[in-house]
């Protein structure tokens, strides 16, 4: 497993500011781990969050440009909504 990474990895340079490189290094040596696998874990949860971002205002997007449509609200699953709400009041 390991050694497919390794070969499928690229690698990116990436200038830091010295009070981030300092604040990496120093987590490393606390840590005991490499500061490039903390780095590496750093970008993959950005890139997580940036995607989770994305998709939020898509499917925002998406149900902004569908209100009041016919998208909105199946009519059949609603009416069956009430029903079912209905039918509870009367059981209880």
């Amino acid at each position: 497993m390991v050694r497919a990474m390794k070969s499928m990895a690229r690698n990116f340079h990436v200038p830091l500011p010295k009070e981030v490189h300092d604040a990496l290094r120093g987590e490393a040596e606390r840590t005991g781990r490499p500061a490039t696998a903390l780095a590496r874990e750093a970008i993959e949860a950005f890139l997580r969050r940036r995607r989770r971002i994305a998709l939020h205002e898509a499917i925002t997007s998406y149900a902004n440009t569908r209100a009041g449509t016919g998208d909105d609200l199946d009519p059949m699953l609603e009416r069956a909504a009430i029903e079912h709400m209905l039918d509870d009041e009367e059981q209880e």
